[in-house]
């Protein structure tokens, strides 16, 4: 991006850098959410999202466990407290992921099974409604910045023409962050499709 115009005026800098500092944000959320979609892979993050209900508190499985994937197609959880394996077992069950995990009392196995033409298609139907929920979340920020620079511009702390070249500025922020997440989104989409 070019010399950014908000920065080089004093009363724009700090909200440039609070709608940059929001809009990469959602990004950085939204790349976690691909992190934990599931491929034909097994991945360590595929289990990112659930909790498990121990000591009182829901606890990520990788807060309570070595979680690793020694082949393609299994994931190798091992609890650091071998008395929480049958909660490990029971929240991985409950979550919804297709995964049958298999416990011998120290570790639990979770073989990943190969996904179906269907299911890979849900993947990716959810990955669209995904990335427009976090298209939404930068386009919140960009009306957030936009109304801020148009009350600037009415209490005549900035002139028309900056006002003008700010609001071109956020749009073009703006662009950039939706358009980084759509190829992240193609990349991660054509990761799945493979079989």
């Amino acid at each position: 991006m070019a010399a950014s115009i908000m920065a080089g005026i004093p009363a724009l800098k700090e909200l440039s850098g609070d709608l940059k500092r929001r809009m990469d944000q959602a990004v950085a959320t939204f790349q976690a959410n691909l992190a934990s979609t599931r491929t034909g892979r097994a991945n360590v993050h595929m289990i990112d999202q659930v909790k498990v209900d121990c000591y009182g508190t829901q606890m990520p499985i990788n807060q309570m466990a070595q979680v690793s994937t020694p082949e393609a197609q299994l994931i190798l959880i091992a609890p650091w407290d071998p008395t929480v394996i049958k909660e490990i077992e029971k929240a991985l069950r409950t979550a919804d992921l297709g995964f049958n995990p298999q416990s011998d009392g120290k570790v639990l196995r979770v073989p990943v099974p190969p996904m179906t033409e269907e299911r890979r298609r849900d993947v990716c139907k959810h990955l669209n409604k995904v990335l427009e929920e976090h298209r939404t979340a930068v386009r919140n920020v960009r009306r957030d910045g936009n109304d801020a620079l148009k009350k600037l511009a009415k209490e005549k702390k900035i002139s028309e023409d900056e006002e003008k070249r700010a609001l071109e500025e956020v749009q073009k922020m703006t662009d950039e962050e939706i358009r980084r997440m759509e190829e992240l989104s193609q990349k991660k989409e054509a990761e799945v499709m493979q079989v």
